[in-house]
């Protein structure tokens, strides 16, 4: 019997940065009134709040979700109000080696674009994030831009072999994420595990990234039960199941 379950956001909750559906919202909130709920992604607290949390029912239990932003270096609790547990983050000097890597490894990898929306390069404190297109580019255009992973795959070769005492992953549709060495989606997932008190055993992953060099793959090569999802319909479907079986 499974006593949490974590979800990934952009492509397994959510399309790319946009906020969760209706439907999505409802689930979520019925699956809070029967076990712990995490959430765990690249992004920083004001995506999650944007896309997750804002959009959750009234009546949402939210003493019972875990939000965990930055690949799980930071953690947010519900006690009257968000809460910030822990924030794991870069000291200056790293920050500004990441910086200048992924610059050249960008210029290197032909990845200069003729349209960009918004900033490549997000800084989130515990975590920076290169978007190919800009962190505003629309979903059409996100989806197009790398569907076989080739450009972000020849990107983290580049920068693997600069930054080899950091972790690079593909993320998201047009991203690549970097934290500190060891800080992955296990890191944060063993985190949540210490706080919460649920084991290993007792919790289960949804994720669309579950796949070698994959930022959801981790997750899997800890020992977490996972079920790979191809998008937000197949995560309504498995939310669903669960439902149903949990149900007194």
């Amino acid at each position: 019997m499974k006593r949490l379950i974590a979800f990934d956001l952009d492509g397994t909750l959510a399309e790319s940065k946009q906020p969760i559906d209706q439907a999505t919202a409802e689930l979520l909130a019925e699956l809070l009134d029967l076990l712990r709920v995490a959430v765990i992604s690249g992004g920083d607290w004001p995506q999650f709040e944007t896309q997750v949390v804002s959009r959750l029912p009234s009546e949402a239990n939210l003493r019972q979700l875990f939000i965990m932003p930055t690949t799980g270096t930071k953690l947010y609790r519900f006690d009257e109000g968000w809460q910030v547990v822990y924030a794991d983050v870069f000291s200056q000097e790293e920050r500004s080696r990441i910086l200048d890597a992924l610059t050249r490894a960008a210029d290197e990898s032909g990845l200069r674009e003729t349209q960009i929306w918004g900033e490549r390069v997000e800084d989130r404190g515990s975590q920076i994030t290169f978007s190919g297109l800009g962190q505003l580019a629309p979903l059409d255009a996100k989806t197009a831009w790398d569907p076989d992973f080739a450009k972000r795959k020849r990107l983290q070769a580049a920068l693997r072999t600069t930054l080899h005492d950091l972790s690079v992953n593909i993320g998201g549709s047009t991203s690549i994420d970097i934290t500190r060495h060891g800080i992955d989606k296990a890191y944060g997932m063993r985190k949540l595990a210490k706080h919460a008190g649920v084991p290993f055993a007792e919790m289960l992953f949804l994720g669309d990234a579950i796949y070698p060099g994959g930022n959801d793959n981790p997750v899997r090569e800890a020992g977490i039960d996972t079920i790979a999802v191809r998008d937000v319909a197949e995560t309504r479907t498995a939310i669903s199941a669960v439902i149903a079986c949990m149900r007194p």
